[in-house]
């Protein structure tokens, strides 16, 4: 997969921090969902000192479970329709994950406290059940967690907390992450370089290295990929490996 082959473009996120968590309440007639809150609600991100959510036991991944949550985002590269294992799921960037991670028997239900959005819940999940990190070189399959990738509570304040969640596509040579994450024009590949987090290209080579993940409005917002990173996640066995290592 090379990244010549990526697909980028400016992009409103819309579906995501605005779900409610896996659980709660779903229009079926149109997989939008019912918020748990208030709009004009603060979205914080959870502390890392805070005590993990409780979540219902389940059965550890298998140690192939990696390769199947890859493959199957990866099959869905380009499709606005978010169906897998002959099922359709909503269509926004937690109904991606959640088909995918569902596909390894991972399930994100139960991690949400009051107040949550879906983005947030699958944070909690990854916390309880593996870990959250900001350093070190991610591993395919793992999640990647965005905050303020727009103003969900239109109050024009940068207060949304978490709001967007892809997966870790591949890393290249260079460090930058491709990631594959559904939004509004479908499920797609952006980049994102955590070392230049501000560039959008390489001055030398004009490669890009981070895409715009929000609508630029204004000079002081950030709009690119490494700008509004918040965290990766991992709830999946390392290659190789027989269980997920924990925190």
């Amino acid at each position: 997969m090379r990244l010549g082959m990526l697909l980028a473009g400016l992009v409103v996120l819309t579906g995501c921090a605005t779900s409610t968590p896996p659980g709660g309440r779903l229009f079926a007639s149109n997989y939008q969902y019912s918020p748990l809150t208030p709009p004009a609600a603060p979205r914080p991100i959870p502390s890392e000192s805070e005590e993990p959510t409780p979540i219902a036991a389940q059965r550890a991944p298998p140690p192939g479970a990696r390769e199947d949550v890859l493959a199957a985002a990866r099959r869905l590269v380009g499709s606005k329709q978010v169906r897998v294992g002959g099922k359709t799921w909503p269509a926004d960037c937690t109904g991606f994950v959640e088909a995918v991670y569902a596909q390894a028997g991972v399930s994100f239900r139960g991690a949400a406290k009051a107040g949550d959005n879906g983005v947030t819940a699958f944070y909690r999940y990854a916390s309880a059940q593996g870990r959250v990190y900001t350093k070190g070189k991610p591993r395919p399959g793992d999640l990647v967690f965005f905050r303020e990738t727009y103003d969900r509570n239109k109050d024009g304040r940068r207060n949304d907390g978490l709001t967007h969640v892809g997966l870790v596509d591949e890393v290249a040579t260079d460090g930058t992450v491709v990631v594959i994450h559904r939004v509004s024009r479908g499920v797609v590949r952006y980049r994102m370089n955590l070392a230049k987090p501000s560039l959008r290209k390489d001055p030398r080579t004009g490669v890009v290295l981070n895409d715009m993940l929000r609508v630029p409005k204004g000079k002081k917002i950030p709009v690119l990929t490494g700008q509004l990173f918040a965290a990766y996640g991992s709830v999946l066995p390392e290659p190789g490996a027989d269980v997920v290592a924990r925190r």
